[in-house]
Parts: C-alpha cells; structure tokens; sequence
C-alpha cells in the first residue's frame, strides 16, 4: 500500500518546479509515493525531467523541511521477459512500484 500523506507545494518551489521542469503546470499538491510509513522522509514525484533518468521530486520531512531534489530513476526491474521498471527514485526505501498494484504506481496514467 502507499503512503496516505500529501503535502501542499509551497508557492517558491511551484516557481521553481517550473523553470527546472519541461512541464507548463506542477501540481500544488502531491502524495508521497513510497510504500507507506509514518515517519521519516516523504517524496511526491512532480515531473520527469528532459535529462533521462532523472526526475524532480519534492521531498519533505514533518511540517516545516521540504524541498525539490533531483533523483535518479530506480534502475530495478521485475523479473521476467517484460519486466517491469520501478517508478520510484534510486535507493527508495520500501518495496518497488511493481511489486504494488496498478493504483499505486506513479508513473502509470
């Protein structure tokens, strides 16, 4: 299951979130999209970005720490013919988006 925690971007990093993104619009608010925990870190996916492999994450730690990183993608994929990549960050804690279901996976539309 997926965290249940959102956090409200904060109006700086929207404005910051669009000149680093491709993408016209980021989202005001995003869903932490690690397997679900109460404590610790938080990271809600705002964009992949141009560079391959990499993504705009807004991470964020209780009320006050929050801030825009760039990550690499998880490079872990299932196994299999058609294996499956993750669409989390590399080194996320929890289990990979493909061991989840379909409702839970960031990077599914």
């Amino acid at each position: 299951m997926r965290c249940t925690h959102w956090r409200r971007v904060p109006l700086d990093l929207v404005r910051e979130a669009r000149e680093r993104s491709a993408a016209e619009c980021v989202d005001r608010a995003v869903q932490c999209q690690l397997a679900s925990h109460d404590d610790g870190e938080h990271c809600g996916l705002l964009d992949d970005l141009g560079e391959y492999g990499t993504a705009l994450w807004l991470r964020w730690l209780g009320r006050t720490e929050v801030e825009l990183v760039v990550l690499p993608d998880c490079p872990v994929v299932a196994l299999g013919p058609d294996g499956e990549g993750c669409c989390l960050f590399a080194g996320h804690a929890g289990r990979h988006t493909w061991e989840g279901t379909a409702e839970e996976a960031p990077c599914t539309g």
